[in-house]
């Protein structure tokens, strides 16, 4: 069955979780100010979209197709990415609320988290070869079996990442972050002396 095509249209302040989006692909769309909290998103294709100040809290990705997508100022609790469609995922994130949220074995090569919360992520089994963490708050985010190498996380805080559970390798950190990779020992690090 072939999917409605829906190109170049804005979604100004719609509640989807009166209206659900129909299931379709959506091309070049801008979502602004929209509802999508426990949206069922099964099966839509988002293409080349933004979505701008959308709460998009524990909304259905099973099979969610998102490419080429930026999500800015939108609080996106619960998400399980790891359920999304892995076909050309591809998206950027600035200034959103992403705790709870699971990237569990997700390819996330490059992929751009800036002035983002990331609280209780779980980036366990997923591949993050070149990403940026541009202070991004990664307070009690899980990295076990994560590919890390040449991710910037230069400015990236309250993060612990064990080295010898990770692959780390031209991994960038902050003098100051040299302590959450020390965090398994519960030693004290004075890092003014």
């Amino acid at each position: 069955m072939e999917l409605p095509v829906i190109v170049d249209i804005t979604y100004d302040k719609v509640n989807f979780t009166e209206t659900p989006l129909e299931v379709g692909e959506y091309e070049n769309c801008t979502f602004v100010s929209c509802d999508l909290s426990n949206a069922n998103l099964a099966g839509i294709k988002f293409l080349d979209c933004t979505f701008t100040g959308c709460n998009l809290s524990l909304a259905k990705l099973k099979d969610t197709a998102f490419r080429d997508i930026t999500f800015k100022d939108c609080k996106m609790l619960g998400l399980r990415f790891d359920e999304c469609n892995k076909f050309g995922l591809a998206f950027s994130v600035d200034n959103c609320t992403l705790n709870h949220v699971s990237f569990f074995e997700v390819k996330l090569k490059k992929m751009i988290f800036k002035n983002s919360q990331l609280q209780e992520a779980d980036f366990t089994g997923c591949d993050l070869t070149s990403a940026v963490f541009d202070s991004c708050d990664l307070t009690r985010a899980i990295f076990d079996n994560t590919l890390l190498e040449k991710t910037d996380l230069h400015t990236a805080y309250n993060y612990s990442i064990d080295p010898e559970k990770n692959r780390l390798k031209k991994t960038r950190f902050s003098l100051s972050g040299i302590a959450g990779l020390l965090d398994k020992y519960d030693i004290d690090i004075d890092l003014n002396a």
